[in-house]
């Protein structure tokens, strides 16, 4: 940024402690704004702090001034001036600058009034072409809360809104590239004015870009904060609703237990275990016998399935002794079905559960 001009006029103390409260405010933003440290930290909030105050002290001293008027022509404001239009632009991005959950609603509505009225100077002397941004009603919210604690939103989106929203999403592309273009050329005209050897022209042209490239950021800002704005309404809906409604009665205490090692051991394999055995093996084993309900001695009684592979075994040995005797019937009988098996496929005549 440029140094303050020095003057030989009398009355010149008080512009030159505007611009030094003016300069001063600029570098505490962009210290603040490029700087690695946590935005919340005590230091950090202490400079914004002190920056906010220097900047509405050179506010306060414009509107004395009367620097700017409506019925002027940008070409009217001396060079030396323009500097000031940028005032409410670093107040409310200081301003966003600031920490707090409890008043962040306070002071993004806060920023955004300041974004406001250095929109509306740069639009009533032309500096930019752009669209002002609707005005938001801060009482009523697109997302209204319910009794029970639910939102509900008032409408659903329809063909007009879609269409606005590509309309947006366009002009924030523009103004993207814009900015790109204003920030390659403040580059190229910042060095000859820290070098101290810009003419009037140069230096007008400086502040006049710097002012162009803060219309595309409050803009960006704006629009950022309009959305922040709505889901902090919201979330202040919820807690209402959330308050209003009736508490749970209380819950009767929960019996507290243990589990330890022991406490398992003790009801597995010591005493309190519900089934603790009474007797050894060889009770049971003597109070069954007693009774007669045991098995003759372990000596295992058959079974019908070992009745029926013992028939079978037997009449397999029947046949082998008539085959080693020659029997004229049995090898009759063999022969006639060895013949028929050579005629008869396996199957043959087997129509069960053919359908």
């Amino acid at each position: 940024m440029a140094e303050c001009e020095n003057t030989n006029d009398a009355s010149a103390a008080e512009p030159s402690k505007l611009c030094d409260l003016l300069d001063r405010g600029w570098k505490i933003f962009d210290e603040v704004d490029s700087t690695n440290e946590p935005l919340g930290s005590n230091s950090i909030q202490v400079r914004v702090k002190r920056g906010i105050s220097m900047l509405e002290e050179a506010s306060g001293m414009v509107a004395q001034l009367d620097l700017f008027s409506r019925n002027e022509e940008l070409e009217e404001i001396a060079t030396a001036d323009l500097r000031y239009l940028l005032l409410p632009a670093l107040l409310g991005a200081l301003t966003m600058k600031q920490t707090g959950r409890d008043k962040r609603l306070e002071i993004v509505q806060t920023s955004r009034a300041y974004f406001m009225d250095f929109l509306k100077r740069s639009k009533e002397y032309n500096l930019s072409q752009f669209e002002l941004p609707k005005l938001t009603n801060e009482n009523t919210s697109v997302v209204e809360a319910s009794e029970n604690g639910h939102s509900t939103a008032k409408s659903v989106p329809c063909q007009s809104d879609l269409v606005s929203m590509a309309a947006q999403r366009q002009a924030k592309i523009q103004r993207y590239r814009q900015r790109k273009e204003l920030e390659a050329r403040l580059t190229d005209v910042r060095r000859a004015v820290d070098s101290g050897k810009a003419d009037d022209e140069v230096s007008r042209d400086f502040y006049l870009l710097n002012v162009q490239r803060w219309v595309t950021v409050c803009l960006e800002e704006i629009e950022s904060i309009d959305q922040e704005a709505e889901i902090l309404k919201k979330m202040d809906g919820l807690k209402q609703g959330a308050a209003k409604q009736p508490a749970h009665p209380a819950r009767p205490p929960m019996k507290p237990f243990i589990l330890t090692k022991d406490a398992v051991q003790a009801k597995v394999f010591g005493a309190g275990y519900p089934s603790l055995a009474t007797m050894t093996v060889d009770d049971w084993y003597d109070q069954h016998r007693k009774k007669g309900a045991l098995p003759d001695q372990g000596i295992p009684s058959r079974v019908d399935g070992e009745e029926d592979t013992d028939a079978k075994e037997r009449e397999e040995e029947d046949k082998e002794k008539k085959a080693e005797n020659d029997d004229e019937e049995s090898l009759l009988k063999a022969r006639n079905w060895d013949d028929w098996k050579e005629t008869h496929r396996r199957g043959y005549g087997n129509r069960h559960n053919m359908g």
